[in-house]
């Protein structure tokens, strides 16, 4: 929650594979947060893997990506 308070920053806690894809579809997020306690290694590997390779959509997130960075 803190690194949110940092100008550029969005990050993300990820806990599943279909949040890591989307975060980064929608939200244009650049910070990956996993929970070490919650999920096994090869879960976060993979949820690594999607959140590196998934593009952000623009279009119609990029204006709320926008104001996000106003904030």
């Amino acid at each position: 929650m803190t690194a949110n308070k940092h100008p550029g920053i969005r990050a993300v806690l990820v806990w599943q594979p279909e949040i890591a894809a989307l975060t980064r579809q929608h939200n244009n997020a650049n910070v990956l947060c996993l929970p070490q306690q919650f999920i096994a290694l090869t879960d976060a590997q993979e949820y690594v893997r999607l959140f590196l390779e998934t593009e952000f959509e623009g279009g119609r997130h990029e204006r709320r990506v926008q104001k996000m960075a106003c904030s």
